[in-house]
């Protein structure tokens, strides 16, 4: 998993490089503008599904029962999320594609064609996790990045130069791995007893919820920069994006080598050796702390030569700064919100993430008329207001005497909004 989280990182820094120079500044906005609309949607609504498919079919497996009746289940809830996410989506298309595509049609379809694509791409990941075959699962979760920016190498050498099949592109990767994995046989579950509702649904409200939060605000500083900005500042919007995905270099990082660090601290709370699952958070919150730190400063003192050497862009260290500092400060958030998940809090976190996004909003609204300050803003301040809320809640659940439990663990493993 944490191979292919960096797999699927430098593809996507790659693609950026491939869309700015084939496409010009002007023509790539759209797709910078879709790419963090469907990163904010799709995680949002589908990951709780694969976290409580994964959770659900891990259960049954140690229990020897067969899991097809949940895939059915979570299938079909899954395919009943998609149609509402849709239709609101359609129903909205001229007022979405009109202030946030500026008119661009194909933008919009590239972006329903995306959400309604990574559905069965986070199902079968939960498939994979619940059975055990985690090759697999990083096998989907790394090859969409590799898919998509073959994919746009191939447009460039035939000299496309129109936005529409770079989105399409985009939109359409993660079917490869899916079917890939299908054709396989990694997806196969054998039947068992039937799956009543609340065998899926223990926690999937306040997943939905956390996630759906979680996701928004982590691509929130692009998508309200597209909705601000105005007609001829399009560069900046790209720059922007080229912005913020610098920033979240530490992010990756962390994500890799946290995707290793869990399932130790799973085996951990399994044992009930929980001294050592305390000691195992300490940690990983001091690692957090440090790429923290070190991404902050590198991003001020080194972040405006990296930016304008790998994408001809301009951003100022202070700007570079303020939005690695947010991404940390997420970063140390998302760890301790997986260890209050893990301690079964999912409540705890939605309402956390929740407040975040409250945060960015009023940030941003209040703080500065400056394009880029007021994102900056409003970015720091949601994910400060959001790791404060875990912090407390995790001291809270840790008082009190919360045990992780398998179920409560295999959320926290896969909870991870940061898509690529």
């Amino acid at each position: 998993m944490g191979a292919a989280l960096l797999v699927a990182g430098t593809a996507t820094y790659a693609f950026f490089k491939v869309g700015a120079v084939v496409l010009g500044e002007e023509e790539f906005k759209p797709i910078v503008a879709m790419w963090f609309a469907t990163f904010a949607l799709a995680p949002g609504f589908f990951l709780p599904l694969e976290q409580e498919l994964g959770r659900a079919l891990s259960h049954r497996k140690a229990q020897g029962e067969g899991g097809l009746p949940v895939v059915r289940r979570i299938v079909a809830i899954g395919g009943a999320i998609t149609a509402v996410v849709l239709t609101a989506i359609l129903i909205a298309s001229p007022l979405i594609t009109s202030n946030y595509f500026d008119g661009d049609w194909w933008m919009l379809a590239a972006l329903a064609t995306a959400f309604v694509a990574y559905a069965p791409a986070h199902l079968a990941r939960g498939v994979c996790a619940g059975t055990g075959r985690f090759r697999s699962y990083a096998f989907v979760m790394g090859s969409d990045g590799v898919i998509r920016i073959v994919a746009c190498l191939i447009l460039a050498l035939f000299g496309i130069s129109s936005a529409a099949p770079y989105a399409f592109a985009v939109a359409l990767s993660p079917l490869v791995a899916v079917v890939t994995v299908g054709v396989r046989g990694q997806l196969s579950t054998e039947a068992g007893p039937p799956a009543p509702m609340s065998e899926v649904t223990q926690n999937l409200g306040w997943l939905l919820v956390g996630t759906v939060c979680a996701a928004g605000l982590l691509n929130a500083g692009p998508v309200t920069a597209n909705l601000l900005a105005s007609d001829s500042e399009a560069d900046l919007v790209v720059w922007f994006g080229f912005g913020v995905l610098l920033a979240r270099i530490p992010l990756f990082l962390f994500q890799a080598v946290q995707a290793a660090l869990l399932p130790r601290l799973a085996r951990l709370a399994a044992r009930n050796e929980f001294q050592e699952f305390r000691d195992g958070l300490r940690k990983l919150m001091l690692l957090v702390a440090t790429v923290g730190v070190v991404g902050t400063t590198g991003a001020f003192l080194v972040g405006p030569f990296a930016i304008d050497t790998v994408y001809d862009a301009t951003l100022s260290g202070r700007t570079l700064a303020m939005l690695a500092a947010s991404s940390a400060i997420y970063m140390a958030g998302l760890a301790t919100a997986q260890a209050v998940i893990a301690l079964q809090g999912h409540a705890y976190v939605a309402m956390g993430w929740a407040v975040g996004v409250t945060t960015f909003a009023l940030g941003t609204w209040l703080s500065s008329d400056l394009l880029f300050r007021r994102i900056e803003i409003g970015l720091l301040l949601s994910s400060i207001a959001a790791l404060a809320c875990f912090a407390l809640a995790l001291r809270v659940k840790l008082r009190a005497g919360a045990a992780p439990t398998p179920g409560s663990m295999m959320d926290a493993i896969t909870d991870m909004p940061l898509e690529s």
